[in-house]
């Protein structure tokens, strides 16, 4: 390890130990780059997601609440607590067509988890994290004696056709990229985890999963799986044992939060107003009409467009700006930037494959051009 990274791991430590943690010094470090070592990214990440230490107990017991609350079928308690089980037959039962129904809301829920399913066993294809066993199962759910239902044996159980979910945006993840593997096809051939053991995706499924019950005006959009997955990613392989273990709820409440500033990019009634994706598009006044590349750029933070290592790059520096989403357009003006030799020279068809996949994988060169057009400004 050089002296200078020493350095700038010791910077990173000076700012983070003290009392009062100043964002200014914080995201002056972050925005050239955190550190891997000590877990130095997930507190520098946490901090401007509105996720700091000292909330995070409160964090981590509320969400706790929120999967007893919303990951059971209707009519069976918490046996441990001590709660006998509910006979709600004669007020409420599956065939029961109020709106109000228990369980109309049950097999509504249904239909968004199936996206949630189809979309997270297919993330991050290029690596095997996601398919691994995380070694912090949720106890919770998992202990036979609560008699909750696992969302894997929800999906397992349910007959509804992927047809039926329409809550999907056109563009989201319709594109493949060369530097993602293809996923399979069929979730038969994901191999299946012993009873008692979760993969990644199936943490990450739930954290979709509870915050589309919490937020049901906009519930799940395909793509927001791609937005949690670095985030989850970051924090489940955080050296810190202790910091690991509760990697689910923590990026659940930095998912969340990094939701309620992006959020409108995903609502597609609001895509023509100024706070929409298609306002957003514009403002890069290029000559090649944006839609076909920059709705994916921008609503996924490039996640879909570099290989995690890299995205998780990216994002020190946009979560380090104030105005991060700003400096996102400044990223995509700078990655038109430097092809613009290639785009000029292309016909339409390759320069269309240029932006649909694109090809300088040297994201701090991208990041350099970024901050010469914002110091330019």
């Amino acid at each position: 390890m050089s002296s200078l990274h020493k350095s700038r791991i010791a910077d990173f430590q000076d700012v983070l130990k003290e009392p009062t943690i100043v964002l200014e010094k914080l995201r002056e470090l972050s925005f050239s780059g955190i550190p891997c070592e000590g877990g130095l990214r997930c507190l520098c990440w946490k901090e401007p997601l509105g996720s700091s230490v000292s909330p995070l107990l409160f964090h981590r017991e509320l969400y706790s609440q929120f999967l007893r609350e919303m990951i059971i079928q209707p009519g069976i308690a918490k046996a441990n607590m001590g709660v006998s089980r509910e006979d709600v037959t004669f007020e409420d039962h599956p065939l029961n067509p109020n709106p109000d129904s228990r369980w109309n809301t049950y097999f509504k829920d249904n239909e968004v988890l199936l996206q949630i399913d189809k979309d997270v066993r297919r993330l991050c294809p290029d690596i095997s994290f996601f398919q691994r066993a995380t070694e912090y199962p949720c106890l919770l759910i998992l202990d036979p004696q609560n008699e909750f239902e696992t969302l894997r044996k929800r999906v397992e159980q349910t007959t509804l056709k992927s047809q039926t979910v329409a809550r999907n945006r056109s563009g989201v993840t319709n594109m493949s990229s060369p530097h993602k593997n293809s996923a399979p096809s069929s979730l038969n051939e994901y191999e299946v985890l012993p009873n008692g053991c979760e993969a990644h995706w199936e943490v990450v499924e739930r954290i979709l999963f509870i915050y589309a019950k919490l937020n049901p005006g906009i519930a799940y959009v395909q793509g927001m799986n791609e937005i949690v997955g670095p985030l989850y990613y970051t924090f489940a392989t955080d050296p810190n044992s202790e910091w690991k273990e509760h990697a689910e709820a923590d990026t659940f409440f930095c998912f969340t939060n990094l939701m309620a500033e992006i959020r409108d990019n995903f609502i597609k009634s609001l895509d023509d107003s100024q706070c929409g994706i298609t306002y957003k598009m514009e403002k890069q006044e290029q000559n090649i009409k944006p839609q076909f590349f920059a709705f994916r750029w921008l609503t996924l933070l490039l996640s879909q467009e570099f290989l995690l290592p890299d995205v998780i790059r990216i994002w020190d520096s946009l979560f380090a700006d104030d105005n991060r989403f700003d400096f996102l357009l400044l990223v995509c003006c700078a990655m038109l930037i430097l092809i613009r030799e290639q785009l000029l020279e292309g016909d339409f068809t390759v320069n269309m494959r240029l932006l649909q996949d694109y090809p300088i994988t040297d994201v701090c060169q991208i990041l350099q051009k970024a901050k010469e057009l914002q110091d330019s400004k």
